[in-house]
């Protein structure tokens, strides 16, 4: 089992401005992941996400857990976002523990008191509001061509679980719990870029109505110009396929009360692809200050035909917008605590 453990060498470390970890690990595009080996990375950028639209539960959330390498000092930022889509609320949890342990095999994932660990063939996440159980349908993937990303604004390698089911609780503000039914879409990506100010994206993890999975990826520069546009299927045996040819044109845009713009409508095409994408609530909109990146991050559906078929859509749909300001609580330079 490797282990990695950061936590008050951490907090000396940033505070004495010292190097803690080796140097991030060079993006080599050829150096392609294993898709099985889900283990933390000594890289500039890392995150492990779980995110689910649960229309039978009336919710819609998701966890993240971020390690950003700076001049060689681990920092760990968590959080979590909950619509509760009968409510029409939106609740977020922020974790800014500087404790965390990584390892694998068995994957464990764990910032303070906030855990992702594999238990045999299944998955738990203990995450503030979350309790949940994660078993896949399929299994681990990357995509092709095994990363997102240009060059010129960073690159992140990717890989997933796709479809995987959840069972458990989800423990609302004012004392309701919540039984979680429905699929979930788990992510990995680590490699040299930068969130928010070196690239932004517009990105879809949906279950489609055949049992294929498809992954939707539309890279921009600091500047607003698109760089990247990828897709990939993951079919009902799990196997990983690029999307050729695959476009995403922008439709309706929703203004948030910060001044920032979403798209929340779009049209998708590519070849025996075609496929209508909504958000099913515009509200949300995140701005948390640990990572401190706008983002909209919300449950989509859509509608459309692949290959000549009749399908439905459901998911996750998110759109950075950019850095936080300091009048907003942005941390430019990243700090423990």
């Amino acid at each position: 089992m490797r282990l990695l453990t950061t936590g008050s060498v951490a907090l000396v470390c940033t505070s004495l401005f010292t190097s803690c970890l080796p140097a991030p690990q060079v993006f080599d595009p050829a150096r392609i992941p294993d898709a099985a080996d889900l283990s933390s990375r000594n890289s500039a950028t890392e995150w492990y996400y779980v995110s689910g639209f649960l229309p039978e539960s009336g919710l819609a959330f998701h966890w993240a857990q971020f390690k950003v390498n700076y001049r060689g000092i681990p920092y760990h930022a968590g959080h979590v976002a909950i619509a509760d889509l009968r409510a029409g609320k939106l609740y977020t949890f922020e974790n800014e523990s500087q404790r965390a342990r990584f390892g694998f095999p068995p994957l464990l994932v764990e910032q303070g008191g906030w855990r992702l660990n594999q238990e045999a063939a299944a998955y738990r996440l203990q995450a503030g509001p979350l309790n949940l159980t994660l078993t896949p349908r399929k299994g681990p993937v990357v995509h092709p061509p095994g990363y997102s990303g240009t060059p010129e604004v960073g690159r992140l390698y990717y890989q997933s679980i796709t479809r995987m089911d959840v069972g458990g609780t989800v423990a609302l503000p004012g004392g309701e719990t919540r039984e979680a039914r429905g699929l979930v879409w788990l992510d990995h990506q680590w490699g040299d870029q930068q969130p928010g100010a070196q690239a932004r994206w517009d990105w879809f993890g949906l279950h489609l109505s055949d049992g294929s999975d498809l992954m939707l990826y539309r890279v921009r520069d600091g500047a607003g110009k698109v760089v990247q546009v990828a897709a990939s299927r993951v079919d009902a045996a799990g196997v990983a396929r690029e999307v050729p040819n695959v476009t995403m044109t922008p439709g309706r845009v929703y203004r948030s009360p910060s001044g920032r713009e979403y798209v929340l409508g779009w049209e998708v095409r590519a070849d025996n692809l075609s496929l209508t994408l909504e958000a099913a609530r515009d509200e949300q909109e995140l701005l948390f200050k640990n990572t401190s990146v706008a983002y909209w991050e919300g449950p989509v559906r859509g509608t459309g035909t692949q290959d000549g078929q009749a399908i439905t859509a459901e998911g996750m749909g998110e759109f950075i917008g950019g850095l936080l300001t300091r009048e907003e609580g942005g941390r430019f330079v990243p700090s423990g605590r």
